[in-house]
């Protein structure tokens, strides 16, 4: 199977080098395209001149974009050279309501489209290790399933088309969850003076531990937040969750204290630093609390 790749950033990079890996990749695109021709050359893929030229050349195509309009323009750019039985998976992370509209769009062409979220981190696209959440039709699922597989351990069809979204909004509330408790143990560790090496290594192990503890705590004890995940996109995603939470008529007060959170990083100019980044709050809560007024 000839697959292309669209979307080049942290993420789609490595996931495109990993269909390159398998003896896969076709052919990428990308919006600058200086990545595409640099992917190009690396691994001897065409760059295409646009997506619907990728699509001619191709019998699927990987979408790794950043937000739901930028999936609805890919879409669309990729329509004019799409033939019956072209596969489109989408593993950005956009709102359930835009991938059935982006399947809308295709159906008519004759296009199977997959909502294919991914998570796992940078690490996990590296690895070809990411966890898939799938929404689309069986039938197409078992086609897209060999693609997927190369860039992931664990690929799963969730349900029709808008499931795969529906579940990776699930995943978005624990890592805010996730996130939020890493930092907030380990500032605490450091106001109690612990060596905080020695706190990940052995909280690594315990039953409070978690992939962003393991991961992402290290960031907190070196102070350098190099991104992962960046601030500004998990924001982007969380507010995708509040929207489909407040359709059930329903709050969710970790998503919301999280928001908050995200807002004050990227006012202060972190929003492209990875989540873990957070601490950076956390810790100056505690210093604050140390500096302020003490009863008697």
């Amino acid at each position: 199977m000839k697959v292309g790749f669209i979307g080049l950033g942290a993420m789609g990079l490595h996931m495109a080098r990993s269909l390159h890996r398998a003896g896969w990749l076709a052919g990428v695109w990308n919006r600058s395209p200086d990545k595409a021709r640099a992917l190009a050359a690396e691994t001897g893929a065409i760059a295409a001149d646009s997506p619907a030229a990728l699509a001619r050349a191709c019998d699927a195509v990987v979408l790794c974009v950043s937000a739901d309009r930028d999936v609805l323009e890919v879409v669309d750019a990729l329509a004019p050279g799409a033939r019956r039985g072209l596969l489109v998976l989408d593993c950005s992370t956009v709102s359930a309501a835009t991938a059935r509209e982006a399947a809308a769009r295709l159906a008519p062409l004759g296009v199977e489209f997959l909502d294919c979220p991914v998570s796992g981190g940078v690490e996990g696209a590296r690895d070809a290790k990411l966890t898939i959440m799938v929404g689309g039709t069986p039938e197409a699922f078992e086609l897209a399933r060999p693609v997927l597989a190369k860039m992931g351990k664990a690929v799963t069809l969730m349900g029709p088309t808008g499931a795969g979204q529906a579940t990776k909004a699930t995943n978005q509330i624990l890592c805010a969850g996730a996130i939020q408790a890493a930092a907030e143990a380990m500032a605490f560790a450091k106001a109690e003076g612990l060596p905080l090496e020695r706190v990940v290594e052995a909280l690594g192990q315990g039953a409070g531990s978690s992939w962003y503890f393991v991961n992402r705590a290290p960031n907190m004890v070196r102070g350098a937040y190099p991104p992962g995940f960046r601030v500004r996109l998990h924001e982007k995603d969380l507010k995708i969750c509040r929207t489909m939470a407040e359709r059930h008529g329903v709050h969710l007060p970790i998503v919301e204290m999280t928001l908050v959170h995200f807002e004050r990083l990227i006012a202060a100019g972190h929003g492209d630093e990875d989540v873990s980044s957070l601490f950076r709050l956390k810790d100056a809560m505690f210093e604050a609390g140390a500096a302020g007024p003490r009863s008697g």
